[in-house]
């Protein structure tokens, strides 16, 4: 499913966001957005703050659902784009079988939180991220519904790819 653009007029996909938050305390028990706002408000923090955050669905081949504006600056696309991707794509081919065993480990464990990684922006630039969060998405039941990650550092790398 490709949730609408976040804009002031959907309240930056508030319930999305409540499941990205809830499940990130399961996990971790920590807070994702500062305490106390009311989810409007943490969802607009959200989409705002100053770490990348992104989410992707349960499908075979998942497709990005969620990417904050951080995100999008880092991957250097805009919101359509993002959530019309397969998340497989963020990373370069050769580091997919990686990246795969990566997210299968965190489907068993329901979180890790030391993920270092290249990763690759729609242009070709290339980055590596260090010290990523990923999670698994769940409802209040326990259902997964796909997984998210939080990424704070990141370093780009001198050589650019051909997209």
């Amino acid at each position: 499913m490709i949730l609408p653009k976040p804009a002031p007029g959907n309240d930056f996909l508030s319930r999305h966001v409540e499941l990205l938050c809830f499940s990130f305390r399961h996990w971790t028990g920590e807070a994702l957005v500062p305490q106390d706002l009311p989810p409007a408000e943490a969802a607009r923090w959200l989409y705002h703050a100053p770490f990348a955050l992104l989410s992707h669905d349960t499908r075979a081949d998942p497709v990005f659902n969620y990417a904050n504006l951080c995100a999008q600056d880092l991957f250097e696309m805009d919101w359509a784009t993002f959530t019309r991707l397969p998340s497989r794509l963020s990373a370069e081919a050769p580091v997919r079988e990686k990246r795969q065993r990566l997210l299968e480990t965190v489907a068993r464990q329901g979180y890790i939180d030391d993920y270092r990684g290249i990763r690759i922006s729609q242009s070709g630039r290339r980055f590596k991220i260090e010290g990523a969060r990923i999670w698994n998405v769940i409802d209040q039941s326990g259902r997964l519904l796909g997984q998210a990650a939080k990424l704070d550092r990141w370093t780009f790398l001198g050589d650019k790819q051909t997209p």
